[in-house]
């Protein structure tokens, strides 16, 4: 039995790599199975097809997300602040450690037929709204301005930090918390030089 999930686990993990590198479109089952080496059989003895893989590779990649984002919302000790920066940094920590998994999700997830991203969708749409959750009680505690629209900002940081799988480079001069600083302070305070505003 071991032998078995440690196959299944292999044909994930160099679908992955391949599906990043080539495309889930470019990328054959001949060419997992020639990778592995193994036969088509041992492939379709766990996945009837190439997109059921891909569904299985983007359902845990957000089930993943989604269980970290419920442990920093369910402590009760931090505030909303404390809590959004939290899931920003988990989200910009996980680029090095599920990097392909994320620019496959965000990137392949198009091929898929409707059944397969029902699933995917409904997941994803938890996700947001625990984030959006999130910025509303911010704002009914007096932490974040009641003139906010929270599913429009709840968009906007979304779509910060997803974007950030395409370029931000973990290894790079700018380190993961140094980055989550630059998106929270953006967040929170914008891009205006408060001194500036003083004068006009």
């Amino acid at each position: 039995m071991k032998g078995i999930g440690n196959m299944k686990e292999k044909i994930i993990e160099t679908s992955i790599e391949l599906f990043d590198r080539k495309g889930f479109k470019e990328t054959s089952v001949q060419e997992i199975v020639e990778a592995i080496g193994v036969t088509k059989g041992a492939f379709y003895y766990y996945f009837k097809s190439k997109e059921e893989l891909l569904k299985d590779i983007c359902i845990s990649y957000i089930e993943d997300l989604l269980e970290q984002q419920q442990r920093i919302l369910q402590d009760s000790e931090k505030s909303c602040t404390k809590k959004l920066y939290e899931i920003v940094y988990m989200l910009i920590r996980n680029i090095k450690a599920r990097r392909k998994s994320a620019r496959i999700f965000f990137r392949e997830m198009r091929h898929l037929h409707e059944d397969h991203l029902q699933e995917i969708k409904a997941k994803r749409r938890v996700f947001r709204q625990h984030y959006q959750q999130l910025i509303e009680a911010g704002i009914a505690r007096g932490e974040f301005k009641p003139t906010l629209t929270p599913d429009m900002i709840t968009f906007g940081i979304l779509g910060i930090t997803n974007w950030s799988y395409y370029w931000f480079q973990p290894d790079g001069e700018i380190s993961e918390e140094a980055l989550t600083d630059i998106y929270v302070d953006l967040i929170l305070n914008g891009i205006k030089n408060r001194e500036s505003l003083k004068e006009k």
